[in-house]
C-alpha cells in the first residue's frame, strides 16, 4: 500500500501569514520519507476548499521544493478549461518537477463553479472525457483543431513540450459505478473516497473498474482519500481532532446543503446531530485515525477492497505544528506496511 499526502482545507476565508505553510513542509517530508505523492486540488468560491483554485499553481511550488515525491492534482475539474490550458499548464510543472507530474480529472458537480464556464455544466461529463483525450493528445505533441480570434479554424499544439511521454491520469469519481468503469476503459486510475459510499459499495465498484482495466490490457491503480491523524493512542487523538474534523465536516455538509432544495432548511441542532454521528461513525469506521495500530487495521481493510493507494487528507483544521508531528506516526504506519514509493502510475 502505498502513502500520499492529500490537500484539501476548510479555510476561514480571512487574511493569514503563512496559510500554505502546511503544505510546503508537507511536501517536503512526503520528499525526505518516501511518500508516493502530494495531491492538491481545485475547489472554487467556497471557504470549504478555496484555499486551493488552482491546483497547476500549488503543484509548481511543491516541484520547486522537492526532489522525488510525485505531484498531482486532486482533481483538475476539466469542463471548466480549455484543453491548450491545461496542458500548457502541467507541462510547464512536469518541466520543473522533472517529470513527476500526474493528473485526476473531475466532471465538478457545484453549478455554482461553472461560473467559470456555464455552457459546460450540463453536459460536464461528456466534456471531461473530450478534455482528457485531447490533453492526452497534446501531451504527446500532437495538434488539435480550435477557432482562432477571427473565427477561422487553425491547428495548434501546446508548449513548452513535457519531460514525461505519456500523462499519468486519474478519473475522480464516487457515485456512478459507470465512471468507475470508464476510468478503466480509458486507461486511467481512479480517485475516490469513502464518504457517501459504504465499504462493500466501494469494493463492488473497484472490482467493476478492475474488469475494465483488464478488458483494456492494464491492471488500473485506485486511490482512496481518507482523513488522516495519527497518534500515540486513538482516545487522545479521537479528542485532539474532535472539534477540527467536525468542523471541518459541518462546512462540507454546509456546502452541500446549499445545493440541495430538498435537505437546505434543516436545523442548526439537526445540523449539530447528523455532525457527531458522522464524525464519530468516521473515526471509528473510515478515517485514518486514531494509534499507528488501528492504521494497520485501517489499511488492511482498504487493501481489501483493492486499494493501491491511500491519499492522506491531513489538512482539516489542526495547528501546522500538530500536522507536521501526526505525520511522524504516519512514517511509522508506512513503515510497518511495507510502503515504499513506487513508481505505479497509470499510462
Amino acid at each position: 500500500m502505498d502513502l500520499s499526502l492529500f490537500y484539501f482545507a476548510n479555510d476561514s476565508g480571512g487574511a493569514e501569514a503563512d496559510r500554505y505553510r502546511l503544505l510546503l513542509e508537507g511536501a517536503r517530508f512526503a520528499d525526505e520519507n518516501g511518500f508516493a505523492a502530494v495531491w492538491t486540488p481545485e475547489r472554487h468560491f467556497h471557504p470549504f476548499g478555496g484555499t486551493y483554485p488552482n491546483p497547476s499553481v500549488t503543484s509548481a511550488a511543491i516541484a520547486a521544493t522537492t526532489e522525488r515525491v510525485k505531484i498531482r492534482a486532486g482533481s483538475v475539474v476539466a469542463p471548466l478549461h480549455h484543453a491548450l490550458r491545461i496542458a500548457e499548464e502541467w507541462s510547464v510543472v512536469d518541466n520543473i518537477s522533472r517529470g513527476r507530474v500526474g493528473v485526476s480529472f473531475a466532471s465538478g458537480w457545484h453549478a455554482v463553479d461553472f461560473a467559470l464556464n456555464p455552457a459546460a455544466f450540463t453536459n460536464r461529463r461528456t466534456e471531461m472525457y473530450e478534455r482528457i483525450e485531447q490533453v492526452r493528445a497534446l501531451w504527446r505533441g500532437e495538434s488539435i483543431e480550435v477557432t482562432d480570434g477571427a473565427g477561422s479554424q487553425v491547428k495548434v499544439r501546446s508548449y513548452p513540450p513535457p519531460v514525461q511521454t505519456d500523462l499519468p491520469i486519474w478519473v475522480a469519481s464516487v457515485g456512478d459505478v459507470e465512471t468507475f468503469r470508464s476510468a478503466g476503459r480509458i486507461g486511467a486510475g481512479l480517485l475516490t473516497h469513502l464518504l457517501g459510499q459504504t465499504p462493500e459499495q466501494l469494493a463492488h465498484k473497484i472490482a467493476e473498474y478492475r474488469k475494465a482495466a483488464a478488458d483494456a490490457g492494464w491492471p488500473g491503480h485506485v486511490v482512496v482519500m481518507v482523513h488522516t491523524y495519527l497518534g500515540e493512542d486513538t482516545d487522545s487523538v479521537r479528542e485532539l481532532v474532535r472539534p477540527s474534523l467536525s468542523d471541518y465536516m459541518r462546512s462540507s455538509l454546509g456546502l452541500i446543503l446549499a445545493s440541495d432544495l430538498s435537505t437546505g432548511d434543516l436545523e442548526p441542532d439537526e445540523i449539530d446531530m447528523l455532525v457527531e454521528r458522522a464524525f464519530e461513525h468516521y473515526f471509528d469506521n473510515v478515517g485514518l485515525l486514531g494509534s499507528v495500530d488501528k492504521g494497520e487495521q485501517v489499511v488492511a481493510r482498504l487493501a481489501e477492497l483493492g486499494v493501491d493507494e491511500i491519499a492522506c487528507l491531513i489538512d482539516f483544521g489542526l495547528p501546522t505544528d500538530e500536522v507536521m508531528t501526526g505525520l511522524t506516526y504516519l512514517k511509522r504506519l508506512q513503515d510497518a506496511c511495507g510502503a515504499d514509493a513506487r513508481d505505479q502510475r497509470p499510462t
